[in-house]
Order: structure tokens, then sequence, then C-alpha cells
């Protein structure tokens, strides 16, 4: 049976929040450089013309509603998804006009973290993290060991090795999900809901780890949520899609106060119609079934 969720330690002294600097340094290298980003599914657009950066050293938030193309940006920015137009380079190469083998090799210096987890379940948590070592490196099996437990350590998970994923707690699975991400020592990592599906304490553990690991490794981190009260925790920058759009673009006192009606629909939990007066809500309502 899993144990009780603890704080992640990541081996340095941790800062209260209102001491961490924000942001990267003034001069940290662009690692990512996303410019006129158009994406369709089929007939379907999905992006419109996204402007995106990150820098080293920095957590970007990628938030939006259901629909917004967070997901569809995600998948671009992995390779997964192969762009219409656009450019999207990452640490100087572009992702989509390389070669495969230059390719594979880029995507050894990038991490995810998937929102499931993703671990598979007939292999135990170490065997789990082992693998992008064994499918990458020529590293023998005991040094492969070692740098897994040294990860495990880092997401503190220390002692859990010999479980099977089946015994694990949501938040323990998403932390085995992160020392698998980082097994390799990425420069960049990706986040995909990161704290979806925890209860609040839980979740706030896997927003220290986050920051940890930032202030800790020096990567840059894209992590894609709609939790507000963890985005306003981690973020340097916030990024808000809407409609296949980047709509804004700034930090989060900034996105907190934007004018932007759509932006503060999303902050406050807000549908578009209750925005509206009850003329206009019924000549919509109308309208839709004409």
């Amino acid at each position: 049976m899993a144990e009780p969720e603890q704080a992640p330690t990541s081996g340095h002294q941790e800062l209260p929040q209102e001491q961490r600097e924000r942001g990267p340094a003034p001069d940290a290298e662009t690692v990512i450089e996303i410019k006129k980003l158009v994406t369709h599914y089929g007939e379907r657009q999905i992006l419109f013309n996204v402007d995106l950066n990150v820098r080293q050293g920095e957590i970007v938030v990628i938030m939006g509603g259901s629909g917004s193309g967070k997901s569809t940006l995600l998948n671009t920015l992995l390779g997964l998804l192969r762009p219409t137009s656009g450019t999207v380079e990452i640490l100087g190469q572009d992702l989509h006009h390389i070669t495969d083998i230059d390719r594979t090799h880029l995507r050894q210096k990038l991490g995810v973290a998937f929102q499931g987890g993703a671990l598979f379940g007939s292999m135990s948590v170490l065997d789990n993290i082992i693998l992008p070592l064994r499918e990458h490196t020529k590293l023998d099996i005991h040094t492969m060991r070692i740098m897994a437990r040294l990860k495990m350590q880092v997401v503190n998970l220390a002692g859990f090795e010999d479980l099977m994923p089946s015994e694990l707690s949501g938040g323990m699975i998403k932390r085995a999900a992160f020392a698998r991400a980082i097994v390799m020592d990425p420069r960049i990592l990706f986040c995909d809901e990161p704290s979806a599906g925890l209860d609040p304490i839980v979740a706030s553990t896997i927003d220290d780890l986050i920051l940890n690991l930032r202030d800790a490794m020096g990567m840059s981190i894209v992590v894609v949520t709609h939790e507000l009260e963890s985005a306003f925790r981690i973020a340097d920058r916030i990024c808000v899609l809407d409609k296949g759009k980047l709509i804004f673009d700034g930090t989060v006192e900034e996105v907190k106060k934007s004018d932007n009606e759509r932006i503060q629909n999303l902050l406050n939990r807000r549908t578009e119609t209750e925005n509206l007066d009850p003329d206009e809500y019924l000549r919509r309502l109308t309208a839709a079934h004409d």
C-alpha cells in the first residue's frame, strides 16, 4: 500500500515563495521559438499564427479553455504533430525540418511528464524510470540503476523502487513520471496537466517539485494546465490560448489585471453567456436554433 504523500525534496534549502526570483536571467538563451505557427486537423484549423518563445530557466504556463488548442500546441512542440506552416525551433533546431537522426538526438534533450503518468503497469517503478536510459544510451545496468535512484531521491520516491504502478497513489504516480522525464537530465521539461485529479495538498507538492527542478537543475519548463492556483504559483509567464489564437503572453500579475473579457472569463470560471444581458442571451439562443 502506498504511503502518505510527502513534500518533495531536491537536496537544497527551500526558499519561501515570496523570496523566489521570478523569471530567467536577463541575458538567458532562447530555447524554444515558435513563429507564425498554423496547425490543422484535416481541414479544420486549430492554431492560428501563434508566436511564442521560452528562455533558459523559465517556467512558461500555457492556459486556455477546452478546445483552445493547448494539446495541439504541446503535441507540435513534441514533434508528434506536424504544423501546416510556421516554424518551431527547439535549442536552435527546426524540429520539423531536420533529419530523423537529428530529431532523435534533439528529443533526448527533452523530458515529458504525461498527464496520467503513462507508466507501464507490468514494470516496477525503477524499471519505468530506467526505460529512457535503456532506449537511448549504452550505459551498463548498474549505472542506469544509480542514475534512476538519484532521480527518485529528487522527487522524494526513494524506497519505492520495487513497487508496481498499481501500488502507488495518484501523487506518487505523477512524481514517478517526473523522475522518468528527468532521468536523462533534459534541458527542457514539458508537463501536461501535472496537478490534474490531485487533492489540493498533493497538487501543492507537485508545484513545489516543478519549482525545485527549475531551481536545482536549471531547466526550462513548459506546463499545460487549467489549474489556476498552480499556474499562478509556478509561472514566470502565462500564455493564454483562445480558439487557437494566443491572446495573452505576460506575467502572473499582468494576466490578473488584464481587461480582456475572455481572459477574465477564464480566470473567474465564467461562461460567455453569464456576461450577457437577458435580451442578448435570448437573441443568441434563438439564432442558434434557427
